[in-house]
């Protein structure tokens, strides 16, 4: 069987991580991050409603990283965001980043918060 790597036609995926950090597209952010099919960016952490509200129109679904483990997302952040048409599915991080990988492998409108292990 022959492996085929993994084409992601030009968009980011998350290429690492570990305690505190996570690599996007070669790039390391330290703390919480969120990424796009773009690239990652420095994230506020669950009290920053408004920049994954700026994701509205553009990504269908956002996989929450939670930290090492899962865990409940506050209501009022998934409200908002559903209430702007993303869906919300909340897992541990390294989770998050791995379906976030795989659905945007796909094409698929998506994006991750994540905060660190």
């Amino acid at each position: 069987m022959v492996m085929k790597p993994t084409q992601f036609d030009g968009a980011v995926p998350v290429d690492g991580y570990g305690p505190g950090f996570f690599r996007v597209g070669g790039t390391v952010f330290h703390g919480a991050v969120l990424v796009t099919q773009g690239g990652g960016r420095d994230w506020g952490g669950l009290d920053d409603h408004a920049t994954l509200l700026t994701l509205a129109g553009r990504v269908d679904v956002l996989f929450l990283g939670m930290g090492p483990q899962i865990a409940h997302a506050p209501s009022a952040l998934v409200d908002a965001l559903q209430e702007v048409g993303i869906a919300v599915e909340t897992m541990a991080s390294p989770t998050a980043a791995r379906t976030y990988n795989v659905t945007l492998s796909e094409g698929r409108r998506v994006a991750c918060a994540l905060l660190p292990v």
